[in-house]
């Protein structure tokens, strides 16, 4: 069904995305993972990240990646150091200003980031960021297992079910 939907739908269709973003945390279990939260909207990724931390049975950690980062997998770890947590959600990837060479290294790197991170990575980007990481990354988008997709109410597009 494609239409437009309403502020009350998108609250509907957000918490059932939360849901399944939050099952897929929990069946890594313990096991590397990358999963991808499409959502355009800063402060919805911040309300997402609320909700998500009620819904998930793990103990979910954030990390928020610097406008001026230029590898993902050097933050997430000088973050973390030696501990690893049940699930990691990474932020700000869409105000990174190098993001072609934060997306470039991190596919190369991919390989390291299932030897090192024993826990879920969930990225948050937006429409953006996706379009970057299917050119400039393809391997690393298909190693995604998922990508969560979420509506914000100042959006007017059509969603695809």
């Amino acid at each position: 069904m494609i239409g437009l939907i309403d502020s009350q739908n998108i609250a509907v269709n957000n918490t059932a995305v939360i849901q399944r973003l939050a099952r897929a945390i929990a069946f890594s279990d313990g096991e590397f993972s990358l999963l991808l939260a499409c959502c355009n909207s800063v402060g919805k990724q911040e309300q997402i990240l609320s909700l998500l931390k009620e819904f998930s049975t793990v103990d979910v950690k954030e990390v928020v990646i610097s406008p001026k980062a230029e590898t993902l997998y050097t933050k997430v770890v000088s973050e973390l150091g030696s501990t690893q947590p049940d699930a990691l959600v990474v932020r700000g990837l869409e105000s990174v200003e190098a993001i072609n060479q934060l997306i470039i290294s991190t596919n190369l790197i991919r390989d390291e980031l299932a030897k090192q991170f024993k826990f879920p990575l969930v990225l948050f980007i937006n429409e953006d960021i996706l379009r970057k990481l299917v050119r400039l990354a393809p391997d690393l988008k298909d190693w995604a297992a998922s990508t969560f997709r979420f509506q914000s109410s100042s959006q007017k597009e059509l969603v695809k079910c």
